[in-house]
């Protein structure tokens, strides 16, 4: 924000002018930017050029620019499937330009062999959330909830369900629920329970990239758990886009058809492709210390808000699962939200998301994500940004 700017919104606060939706997200985004200290900065506080040129900087690195470009789908789009599919022990995986296309594939694939058209999912999952019931209107696909309690299903419940379904949608982290996984014994259990009941298993594994740690386990193993599987390529490695799913060969050159069928046979996908290689290059080896390190970012938040005496506060999962988790906090999210605003304005220092949700009558969430930039905060810098934080709040 410009300085004009900001002294034409000093005059108005000052005559009690309310801003516009527009200009208020304006401002955040402008602090966001400022800020020189956060746990994370993703994609979406930088400028058109400023992304190109981090794309540029790197990717000569992770493939030979001098390759033709890729044409709908081959080239480098190939490569990264391949890659993929690799890292997942599948036989094969297909690009798509969205995750809400890939996962619709997905079951809509399993369907015409199981013959069963219900989808067993959590009513937290993303697709029921976040995709205006994309797999009913869309794809003809019936769902059923296995259970409404805030985490992943078990395996008793997948056996209890009183009717038949053709597949299991598993949402590893359930982000819905404070990004919460189960036990590996878990996890295991409930994927030997839905083929009891002639089903597939399907991970929704936007952020599975995060989960190694937390199973202590390699992705192939894990994947290995499942029939097929989505991953994002923007959530946890920090690409520009796009996704895949992976599974048996059969079932990928069927989704490649359907791909097409949904418009997702794009021209040309280079400059997606090659962030994907970046964060596969750059972001997935550090994941698991970012997991590490979210933890002690997580008990930091929470003695840093009792030392200046906030009466309730609670980090969920207590110990983080991945490295997102959710902080909630006795306040209105608005309020929570002009003091993280303010506190990047003046100290250029971004402690939180400047987006804070109602979660009740005076109660708010936001979700932290701890990466690269906040392996330099220590415990104590989260403690001291935490009293700074709370001095901004009314009350």
């Amino acid at each position: 924000m410009s300085d004009s700017a900001q002294q034409d919104e000093d005059q108005s606060a000052e005559q009690g002018e309310e801003h516009s939706p527009e200009q208020k997200r304006a401002r955040r985004w402008a602090a966001a930017r400022g800020a020189e200290r956060t746990l994370w900065r993703p994609g979406f506080h930088f400028t058109v050029g400023e992304r190109l040129e981090r794309l540029t900087d790197v990717a000569a690195q992770v493939y030979d620019l001098d390759q033709p470009v890729d044409m709908y789908g081959d080239g480098i789009v190939e490569t990264v499937e391949k890659r993929v599919a690799g890292l997942l022990g599948k036989e094969a995986a297909a690009f798509f330009p969205s995750g809400t296309m890939a996962q619709q594939v997905a079951l809509r694939c399993w369907a015409g062999r199981t013959g069963n058209t219900t989808v067993a999912m959590h009513p937290l999952s993303h697709p029921e959330l976040y995709e205006r019931h994309a797999f009913s209107t869309v794809s003809d696909l019936r769902i059923i909830h296995p259970t409404h309690e805030p985490r992943l299903p078990s395996a008793a419940e997948i056996r209890d369900l009183e009717e038949p379904f053709g597949a299991l949608l598993l949402e590893l982290p359930l982000v819905g629920a404070g990004f919460v996984l189960p036990t590996w014994e878990e996890l295991s259990e409930v994927a030997e329970a839905a083929r009891e009941r002639d089903a597939v298993v399907h991970f929704d594994g936007a952020r599975l990239w995060e989960c190694t740690k937390h199973f202590g386990r390699p992705l192939d193993e894990i994947a290995g758990l499942a029939d097929s599987v989505y991953v994002s390529f923007y959530k946890s490695l920090d690409g520009i886009g796009g996704a895949a799913l992976a599974g048996p060969k059969t079932l990928i050159e069927e989704a490649k058809a359907w791909r097409h069928r949904y418009g997702g046979q794009i021209l040309q996908q280079f400059p997606t492709a090659l962030s994907v290689l970046i964060g596969l290059d750059r972001e997935l080896p550090r994941l698991p210390e970012y997991v590490a390190h979210a933890r002690v970012v997580a008990a930091a938040l929470r003695e840093g808000f009792a030392a200046a005496g906030v009466p309730w506060v609670r980090v969920h999962p207590e110990e983080p699962h991945t490295h997102q988790f959710q902080l909630w906090l006795p306040y209105e999210a608005d309020a929570l939200t002009d003091a993280g605003m303010l506190q990047a304005e003046e100290t250029k220092t971004s402690l939180f998301p400047l987006r804070w949700s109602r979660g009740g009558p005076g109660l708010a969430y936001t979700e932290v994500t701890v990466a690269g930039p906040g392996l330099e905060w220590t415990a104590e810098d989260v403690r001291t940004a935490v009293a700074d934080f709370v001095a901004r709040l009314p009350g």
